[in-house]
């Protein structure tokens, strides 16, 4: 794995979740489908505290240090984003930090078994978009009109296909 393509990756995946959460509605920011199960505000806080103290620990070769991702690491919606943006901008201060080298040698999961640096922050990346789809669908629920992730919907997409089709 390149370490530069993969920032500028990690960069428009962060950027696409950011839009997602800057639609929460801030009455709703702990709102959950489900007693007992993530609230919005839990998913953010979850995905910024994940990359931090999870995926860039392990990925470094340290243990996980995660502490949850309950109100008290950011309440209120303003502060889930700001707490977001601070958890990222500290990840990738490490993942810069790291080389191609370093990409491939070996870290610790957060089990201790050993995994390849670059899985690791491959697997961060599937995580985000697993916990950024459950936004998709809360903020679904919750009425609220969100982007689609690459520019067209399917219906668009559909349609843009049978065009070229017919071309």
């Amino acid at each position: 794995m390149d370490r530069d393509e993969f920032l500028h990756y990690l960069g428009q995946v962060h950027e696409r979740t950011m839009r997602l959460v800057r639609l929460i509605p801030p009455d709703r920011i702990e709102w959950t489908c489900r007693e007992g199960e993530f609230t919005l505000g839990d998913l953010a806080r979850h995905i910024a505290a994940t990359e931090r103290d999870v995926f860039a620990e392990c990925a470094s070769g340290r243990p996980s240090r995660y502490k949850g991702c309950g109100r008290s690491l950011a309440d209120g919606l303003d502060n889930v984003i700001a707490f977001m943006e601070l958890m990222h901008a500290e990840s990738l201060r490490i993942f810069r930090g790291m080389s191609d080298a370093d990409l491939a040698k070996k870290g610790t999961s957060p089990q201790g078994v050993p995994i390849t640096a670059w899985k690791m922050l491959r697997s961060m990346i599937e995580h985000e978009a697993h916990h950024r789809g459950q936004i998709y669908v809360y903020l679904g629920i919750l009425g609220v009109k969100t982007p689609s992730i690459f520019g067209l919907n399917e219906r668009q997409l559909e349609a843009v296909s049978r065009q070229a089709a017919q071309a």
